[in-house]
């Protein structure tokens, strides 16, 4: 995401950023909330922050990993848990916005309901296929696409997320046709994407590290303008012709929407404080989040929230994404 100068939040995302936390708080293990299956991306970002901020907060983060209906089923439990600070929301670009602008129907308002702690980081996504698609960058994809009698299939976390957005722009720009097939998460996607039951996957690096290196895997192209650290001999799709596919799978906190502001400004001072840590930092580069970049007010997280919902809302129009 971008850091630029947004609309007027409404009065309940302005968050005083310097107050002071209760002593009591937090007073019992905290809950961090992943909306996907476990094996992802989400859940590898999320399992490493909870225990760093964990030592920082002293009290346990629990994590709970709660799958389906693109990151909505999860999503809710933390817009419905006591607005107490203890629960806590790993969202993202796909499982918290592109969902709700795919869904028709949400149980929970994605702006009343939630309250923003902090931005985390951002990963590249990247575009895979099985080793037996004769295919070795984009182009070659299109005509492998184009070609096929059926539809190749592509396997997504879930509707609603970046994944099911981009495989959508993929068609779209290859001109070629592509279907979907959802999961709870990226973990059972992946599986069938190796046993060759689907052809394409695109994910942050994370979960696709190991099997690129092990050749189960092949990398087409990072979805983005820049090369990803994880995987620099790996062209960019605009590199290779392709400016449209560009997608990163973004990383942030929030918590239950009414929660005491000093119980949010701990918890925000918390995770950027385990961001400025240099092993930390370098886990997370090493795991495919190129750009860390915390929120400087809680404020901003919710700013830089209404540029992307803009601008995956154009994306969606695009790809024409409906519930299936």
């Amino acid at each position: 995401m971008h850091r630029r100068t947004l609309l007027a939040l409404p009065p309940l995302l302005a968050l005083p950023g310097l107050a002071r936390a209760q002593s009591d708080f937090p007073s019992r293990p905290l809950r961090l909330v992943i909306p996907f299956t476990a094996g992802g991306s989400n859940d590898i970002v999320g399992r490493m922050l909870a225990d760093a901020m964990a030592a920082r907060l002293g009290q346990s983060i629990v994590v709970e990993n709660r799958g389906g209906a693109g990151g909505i089923i999860g999503n809710d439990m933390v817009a419905k848990a006591p607005p107490d600070g203890h629960t806590v929301l790993l969202a993202g670009s796909g499982s918290f916005l592109i969902s709700s602008l795919v869904q028709p129907r949400l149980p929970y308002d994605p702006v009343r309901d939630f309250a923003p702690i902090g931005y985390i980081g951002a990963s590249p996504n990247i575009i895979c296929v099985n080793p037996r698609v004769a295919a070795r960058n984009l182009d070659e994809l299109r005509t492998v696409a184009r070609a096929s009698q059926t539809p190749l299939r592509y396997g997504t976390p879930g509707v609603g997320t970046t994944g099911h957005a981009l495989g959508a722009m993929i068609g779209v720009v290859l001109g070629a046709e592509l279907e979907a097939v959802h999961y709870r998460g990226t973990g059972p996607a992946l599986s069938d994407v190796l046993a060759g039951r689907l052809e394409i996957i695109t994910n942050a690096s994370a979960p696709l590290q190991p099997h690129i290196a092990a050749g189960t895997l092949r990398a087409l192209a990072v979805a983005g303008k820049s090369r990803s650290a994880a995987l620099p001999d790996l062209s960019t799709s605009v590199e290779q012709g392709f400016p449209e596919l560009d997608s990163a799978t973004w990383y942030a906190l929030l918590t239950t929407g009414g929660t005491p502001p000093d119980r949010i400004a701990a918890l925000h001072r918390t995770l950027n404080a385990v961001l400025a840590d240099a092993d930390i930092r370098r886990r997370m580069i090493e795991h495919g989040v190129d750009e860390i970049a915390p929120s400087p007010t809680p404020a901003h997280l919710a700013e830089l929230m209404v540029e992307e919902r803009t601008r995956w809302q154009r994306v969606v129009q695009r790809a024409g994404l409906r519930i299936e």
